[in-house]
């Protein structure tokens, strides 16, 4: 999956832009809700805290729930742009109304809550789950496109929907033919992160240092425990 948000990055990239996809060594497998997302930020964070050290101009999170996203600000002094974030701005550009596409349930009071905190809730009509496990969409059996597809067509009937973000990482590389097919525009979060991380750049703007990403004082800072980590999936009983 990392190496297939590479690929959608640099198909939008300047030519003198240089991608460098990095995949945290610690956290799970994919995200899929708040504790997924609490599991993934430490290793996020070493990757971006190894990437400024090299001094990268500008980092995106990879996860259309911008998991981390004000920490990493926090952190660095490169500019952060989380791929749900930039979906939604964008699509408000092109669109009065839009729907926004996912994986599983448990991703939707997420992204619910980052469109409320980024002013955007009265523009998106839905947030729709495809029930599709992050992982799937890396299965050539899963008959994800057919799925996204009819969540697409759904949405557009039934909440008359402008405009679709894509809410996942994995699905990159999809908005072209799901926009051919549905006949609306379809965007996909990495390719517009990565575009307006390259604008930023441009503009030669930094991440503020006052306020909330000012750097936090100097403290000891202890080990996760293990069991948090290893922690086993609870059984679900019908």
């Amino acid at each position: 999956m990392t190496d297939k948000i590479a690929d959608a990055a640099m198909a939008v990239a300047d030519r003198e832009t240089t991608i460098i996809a990095a995949q945290p060594e610690s956290g799970p497998a994919s995200i899929e809700g708040y504790y997924d997302a609490a599991l993934a930020i430490p290793g996020m964070l070493r990757c971006i805290a190894n990437a400024e050290a090299e001094g990268v101009d500008a980092h995106v999170i990879a996860c259309f729930d911008d998991t981390g996203l004000d920490a990493a600000r926090a952190l660095a002094r490169a500019p952060v742009v989380g791929i749900g974030e930039a979906g939604f701005h964008v699509a408000s550009l092109i669109c009065e109304k839009f729907a926004i596409v996912t994986t599983v349930e448990p991703s939707v009071p997420a992204i619910e809550h980052n469109l409320v905190r980024y002013g955007l809730a009265s523009r998106c009509v839905c947030v729709r789950a495809t029930g599709l496990a992050v992982l799937s969409l890396q299965d050539s059996n899963s008959q994800a496109y057919r799925r996204i597809a009819a969540e697409i067509e759904s949405v557009k009937r039934e909440h008359r929907a402008e405009a679709i973000v894509l809410g996942c990482a994995g699905m990159a590389g999809l908005a072209a033919a799901l926009s051919k097919q549905c006949g609306l525009p379809v965007i996909d979060g990495v390719a517009a992160a990565v575009t307006l991380a390259q604008a930023l750049v441009r503009l030669g703007l930094k991440t503020s240092k006052l306020g909330g990403y000012m750097p936090s004082l100097p403290k000891t800072i202890a080990a996760l425990p293990s069991e948090l980590v290893s922690r086993k999936p609870v059984s679900r009983k019908p």
